[in-house]
């Protein structure tokens, strides 16, 4: 038997090293960190508990400054304008910039306009305010969701998941807080939501120094992400179908999110007590749709959970203007549950359809989704004023057959 030398020795050693060098390597990149990941959802939920502030006073500022109809309007539109418009231009800044440590900065402009809200004595400086909670808004989402990414490893649609539930959330409890505490005591008292943005500013701040030791991993895993042998076009074409599925479902989850409790207390006579909590067996539904889409479509494939999500809740919607109160619950709670999960979905497949611009696509469809809820609660608001809330569900019933064009989606190699 031939005896190896010692160069030999030294060089088979030094393959076994680098084998394990690149195998630890591998494993490092595609471990998932769930403390990054639940400091980001807790700041999630920290910032759209705060936004949902803002809307959640309304009352108390149309009677403390005299205002109209119109000027709450245009409180909301420069709201939803800063945030929504902001966002892919700050995802595409950071993208080619990276900025670690814009989180904290972000949280602190709404920190800066929940504060400048609670002492607002003209409708002017309430725009200024709304405009101020906006930014931070616009700064967080692509932010914080990039984050989310790079802490996934191997799993980025729990991330997405994970940290999208934190938001929900925060936006459910949100309306809760202002009523215990800002209604009894008045627009000043918003000054204490201030201390939930001192809290975020503190996480993010950790946040940021992970995420600026990481980032040179992260750049290395969407590299390898690269070459799913797509064209330019072909990448347009299906970022464009991914805007339409959007589309169709947040005008949709408008729908119920503004209009389903008028919806009950019109058609079944209930009490606003009752209907609300028939929303909130909804909004249930939303929270567990959201946490189940991400891991689901890690496991089976992103495209699928799209054709699901959107399509799939076609039948219900077209059943639901047509049923009774028992099935109208049951039929609500399936369509949110089934729904919610899209989210998740689309976005980490747009992310893998443009591996290299996490912060551009997660400002876009976060900015979009923004807009989406917007438009869709003001134009389906003017639909039923025009016609009936039933008209409402019974035209919006139909939106989920643009699901339909999932099937122009081309299957990724990660999804």
């Amino acid at each position: 038997m031939p005896r190896l030398t010692e160069p030999a020795l030294m060089e088979k050693s030094l393959s076994t090293d680098q084998s394990l060098a690149a195998a630890t390597a591998h494993d490092a990149l595609n471990r998932t960190t769930y403390p990054v990941i639940a400091a980001i959802s807790f700041s999630h939920l920290l910032n759209d508990m705060m936004q949902s502030v803002l809307l959640a006073i309304y009352p108390l500022l149309k009677l403390g400054l005299n205002l109209s109809f119109a000027q709450i309007g245009l409180i909301t539109l420069t709201y939803q304008f800063t945030g929504s418009l902001l966002q892919p231009l700050i995802g595409l800044y950071t993208d080619r910039r990276p900025m670690p440590y814009s989180l904290p900065f972000g949280m602190g402009f709404t920190m800066i306009g929940l504060l400048s809200l609670s002492q607002a004595a003209s409708f002017g400086a309430v725009l200024l305010s709304a405009m101020l909670i906006g930014i931070g808004s616009s700064v967080f989402h692509p932010e914080s969701s990039r984050v989310a990414r790079m802490a996934a490893g191997s799993q980025p649609g729990l991330a997405q998941s994970l940290f999208q539930i934190g938001g929900n959330l925060g936006s459910a409890i949100g309306p809760l807080l202002a009523a215990l505490i800002i209604v009894p005591q008045g627009q000043g008292s918003a000054a204490w939501f201030s201390l939930f943005a001192l809290v975020g500013v503190i996480v993010l701040s950790l946040v940021g120094r992970w995420s600026s030791h990481h980032a040179a991993n992260f750049h290395k895993r969407m590299k390898a992400h690269l070459g799913h042998g797509l064209s330019r076009r072909q990448i347009g074409w299906s970022l464009a179908i991914l805007g339409l599925l959007m589309f169709s479902k947040f005008f949709y989850m408008a729908s119920l999110s503004s209009y389903y409790t008028f919806y009950l207390m019109d058609k079944f006579s209930l009490s606003l007590d009752s209907a609300q909590l028939y929303l909130f067996a909804f909004l249930f539904a939303v929270a567990a749709g959201t946490v189940l889409g991400g891991p689901i479509g890690d496991r089976i494939g992103r495209k699928r959970v799209i054709w699901i999500s959107i399509l799939g809740v076609a039948p219900f919607t077209l059943l639901l203007p047509h049923v009774d109160l028992f099935w109208t619950s049951v039929l609500s709670v399936i369509i949110g549950l089934i729904l919610a999960s899209a989210f998740s979905a689309i976005l980490v497949y747009a992310q893998e359809l443009v591996p290299g611009k996490v912060g551009t696509i997660s400002g876009l469809f976060f900015g979009f989704a923004f807009g989406m809820g917007g438009i869709g609660a003001a134009l389906l608001g003017q639909l039923a004023d025009a016609t009936s809330i039933e008209t409402v569900y019974q035209v919006c019933a139909y939106l989920p057959l643009i699901g339909l064009l999932t099937a122009f989606l081309p299957t990724l190699r990660k999804g």
